[in-house]
Order: C-alpha cells, then structure tokens, then sequence
C-alpha cells in the first residue's frame, strides 16, 4: 500500500516541534530532560493525527518506558492503520552537550511492514547505490568488502572512507581498517545519521558498518530503502533475557542476515530535523521571533527533500 503524501507533512510538524522542543535544553549538560522533551513533544503530536498507529520501535518496553512504549496505540483511531518507529532525540549526549548530530527521528509505514526490532546490538553494512548488491555482505571478511567497494567505485583502497562508532568494541574492525590504509570517520554516538552518510557522495563516506543499536538499525533501513541504498544487519543476542524477548517478538532464526526488504516491506516515511547542526540537516535556529527547522524527509515512492520551516514563537 502506498502511503498518503498528505502524510508527509504531519510527520514533518511532528518531528520540527520535537526538535524545537529541545532548544532550550541544548548545551544543558541534562540529555534525560531534553529527550523527555521530545519524547512529549512526539506522543502529544502523534495521539492527535487520525491515524491508528502502533509503536513498533520505541523508547523500550512498557516497564521501563512511559511513553512511546513498544505496542502503545497512537492516534485517534480514526485513520490508516500504521507502524511507528521512532527515536525522539538521537544523540542525547550531543543535545546535551551542544555536539553536531542530534536529530529527532521517526518512520512510519502501513500495518506490519515495520520490523519490530528488540532492544539489542545489531552488526550492520551500508553502501550506497553506486556500489553492486553483491558486492558488499555481513558474511564476507572486511578486507573482501573493502577491495570489492574499491572495484566498484574505481578507486584505490587509500581512497576509501569508512563510518563506524568509536567503541572500543570495534578496536579490531579499526586495526584492520588502519592495516588496510582505509580512511576512518569514528562518531561518538549517533549511527542513524551515520548510516545515512552513505546516501550521497557529498558526505563522502562509502562504508557504514560495526555494531550498534538494532531499533536505529531499522529507522536507518527505512531511509537507506529510499534512497535504493544497500542495508543489512544481524541482531546480537547476549543474553537469556534477549533471547526470550526475541522469541516472544517473533524472531525464530536468532543468527539470521536481515535484508533491506525484510526490515521494510513496501512504503514507508521518514522524517529527521536537526536539532544541533550535523552532517545531514541544521540545528534549529531562532530568527526573527520564529524557529526555523531543517528536515530530512523520504517517502520511498514519490520523495527525497529536505525541508525548511518556520515556526513562530508561541
């Protein structure tokens, strides 16, 4: 089912307010108030929408979140029947600390074509459209990867820049990357937008990959899917306790390879406003009594924008 563009618009509001609603937290060195704001911002905002939506990717579980919970009901009930995946404030630490990349994020996509992802590490590849399906894979060794991405793209492998977070998790991924004489972009925190920086040559980045959060996992795919990128991720099950939840959630194949096309099925909606400058989109700004908000918008059928607004002081 296609998506009503109409839709495109509300979503856009929903995240320019969350982001706006952070403003006055940024450089406050507090990430829980400035997320809870957002958190506020986005529930208040989707429970007035006629939708009947679903949060499938969320701020946790219903005992240790409050709101935008995994399974609550938004919406008045009234509308289509939708999945919501949503990350009010990615990058609390950089809201926090005023840092490039903070976003508030949300996706959305028609009943049951939203992976609903648990709370866990995923390994995760993504390369950009000029780069053959074939030729990149979570199976292969990195070097294979690496060199594969180098043929496609005509390129030496010293030319080759990889996105990955700095954790100390990835120190043998950086060794091998540095062996390999590979130019490294190590984020801190935030690996939706880093994911994104595949999407075009602009960002100059070839390679997202390493360990992170599954739900971010999903909302990068429904951008990366848009954008006719390649994404795959494998979920890492730890303990007992993940596992259970997966098994309850559905996910027989613990080891499974997800590919883009099972993470989002058909169409879907993503919306990303900064909320401090990063590599993607501005920051919110205050001029002239109003906000002005920048915001990453996809809709894998009709549009790929970003979208400037202004919001006046109320």
């Amino acid at each position: 089912m296609i998506l009503d563009k109409k839709l495109i618009d509300k979503f856009i509001n929903i995240t320019s307010n969350a982001a706006i609603s952070c403003k006055k937290y940024i450089g406050k060195n507090d990430k829980i108030i400035a997320d809870k704001a957002a958190t506020d911002s986005i529930r208040k905002n989707l429970n007035i929408l006629d939708i009947d939506g679903k949060v499938v990717i969320g701020e946790g579980e219903l005992d240790e979140a409050p709101m935008l919970y995994i399974g609550e009901k938004l919406g008045t009930g009234k509308g289509p029947s939708i999945d919501i995946a949503v990350d009010p404030l990615e990058g609390t630490n950089f809201a926090a600390k005023n840092l490039p990349g903070s976003l508030s994020v949300i996706a959305i996509a028609s009943k049951g074509n939203l992976f609903n992802a648990p709370e866990t590490y995923m390994d995760k590849l993504a390369v950009g459209k000029d780069v053959p399906k074939d030729a990149t894979d979570l199976d292969f060794s990195l070097e294979k990867n690496i060199k594969n991405i180098a043929e496609a793209k005509n390129k030496d492998i010293s030319q080759i820049n990889a996105c990955l977070l700095d954790r100390p998790r990835h120190k043998e991924i950086i060794k091998k990357l540095n062996d390999l004489k590979v130019n490294l972009k190590l984020i801190s925190d935030g690996d939706i937008s880093g994911a994104l920086l595949v999407t075009d040559v602009k960002y100059n980045i070839d390679i997202f990959l390493g360990i992170g959060g599954g739900p971010e996992g999903v909302l990068a795919a429904s951008a990366l899917d848009a954008f006719n990128c390649k994404f795959q991720g494998r979920f890492l099950f730890k303990t007992d306790k993940d596992k259970n939840r997966a098994k309850k959630m559905g996910i027989k194949d613990l080891n499974k390879k997800y590919e883009i096309n099972e993470i989002i099925k058909g169409d879907s909606i993503f919306c990303a406003t900064g909320i401090t400058t990063g590599d993607l989109v501005k920051g919110v700004e205050l001029k002239n009594e109003k906000f002005i908000t920048e915001t990453l918008v996809t809709h894998k059928s009709s549009t790929i924008k970003i979208v400037k607004k202004e919001v006046p002081i109320t």
